[in-house]
């Protein structure tokens, strides 16, 4: 009885374990592997170029005692370029349409190679960003190349990637592994862009008040950029509420249009409701705008309205250097001197001397 009971519990056991490796095999093809950490660590390196993100997704080999280049990475491109990393393709993404070294290359994802020599590079952007590694690359399915030369750099163990020279339409772009660093420049058609997205912001909540249309309004302005544009998004916002900003704002547009007349009568009503800081802010627009004779006029207002100010004087002495006036710069900067608080006094005689230097 009892070696009955064994062998019919031990025949269940044997198929309950057979079902079980069958359903295991029928899934292996759809399992996903498990995650154990790379010998190469994965990264992500990002750079916000104006209102563009350059954004590099790769693995970082480390030199480890070994020859890199021309040994472990081989100089050339075959069979296959280098993987500009390890592991997974190396892939950068551009938000938005990007020059690289001046040649145009559009939005998107790309899987990152480089075909080295010892005096120049190929920098390949792949329109196949989803393989492992370079070992399947085809070469006709680049979207672009370009020559770079590389550069002798400090040792670095492990690969990383980089951005330097940065503004608010370009970045240099680098890889530096070992002592070598290679690069190659992205630029980006930014004020277009940031017109586009001032449109698409301003049909969301920075819409609801009159801020956001006058914010929209003063960065084109300053940027000389389309005014029947700038001047609806002024409009809008004067529509919301009436105040010195964007009063101040459709005067100066309206002096950039040749518009003189309907011009002045804005800025009166501006000026008439400004304090000390507004009147001083709308000079300094009126510089940021390119009418350094209009900041003169403000700021000689200010000086008027507020003649115990140190910071009215210094202001005005600002616009005179810019219109190049150095001897009125340098009485006015006198005058703030003699005024001005402790704190202030490095930097305005760092400015005289400079004038007083120039002029001599």
């Amino acid at each position: 009885m009892y070696s009955y009971r064994h062998g019919v519990r031990g025949n269940f056991l044997a198929f309950a374990f057979c079902l079980l490796l069958s359903a295991a095999c029928a899934h292996e093809a759809t399992a996903q592997p498990v995650q154990v950490p790379y010998v190469s660590p994965h990264a992500v390196s990002q750079q916000r170029v104006g209102l563009s993100d350059i954004t590099i997704d790769y693995h970082r080999p480390s030199v480890n005692g070994r020859e890199v280049w021309g040994a472990l990475v081989p100089w050339g491109e075959t069979p296959f370029p280098w993987r500009a990393g390890a592991n997974d393709n190396t892939t950068i993404t551009f938000s938005h349409d990007v020059k690289i070294e001046g040649k145009a290359l559009k939005a998107g994802t790309y899987g990152l190679h480089m075909a080295p020599t010892e005096t120049s590079w190929t920098i390949i952007f792949s329109n196949n960003s989803t393989s492992w590694g370079s070992f399947s690359y085809d070469k006709s399915e680049d979207a672009l190349r370009v020559q770079v030369t590389p550069k002798e750099a400090p040792f670095r163990e492990q690969l990383v990637y980089g951005f330097d020279e940065v503004n608010n339409n370009s970045a240099w772009v680098y890889m530096h592994w070992e002592k070598v660093m290679v690069g190659f420049t992205a630029e980006f058609d930014t004020n277009p862009i940031v017109m586009q997205s001032l449109s698409n912001q301003l049909r969301h909540s920075a819409g609801w008040t009159w801020r956001g249309w006058m914010q929209a309004a003063s960065w084109a302005l300053s940027n000389n950029m389309d005014q029947e544009q700038t001047l609806a998004w002024v409009d809008r916002s004067i529509q919301l509420q009436r105040n010195f900003n964007n009063l101040s704002t459709k005067a100066l547009l309206l002096n950039r249009m040749g518009k003189s007349a309907e011009a002045a009568e804005f800025e009166k009503e501006a000026l008439a409701q400004a304090n000390e800081a507004q009147v001083n802010a709308f000079g300094y627009a009126a510089i940021a705008a390119g009418d350094v004779d209009k900041a003169i006029d403000v700021f000689k207002l200010n000086v008027e309205r507020h003649p115990e100010s140190w910071n009215v004087y210094d202001s005005l002495a600002e616009a005179y250097a810019k219109k190049g006036e150095s001897s009125m710069a340098i009485e006015l900067y006198k005058k703030a001197l003699s005024m001005a608080p402790e704190a202030q006094h490095p930097r305005i005689n760092d400015l005289l001397k400079q004038l007083n230097s120039a002029k001599s």
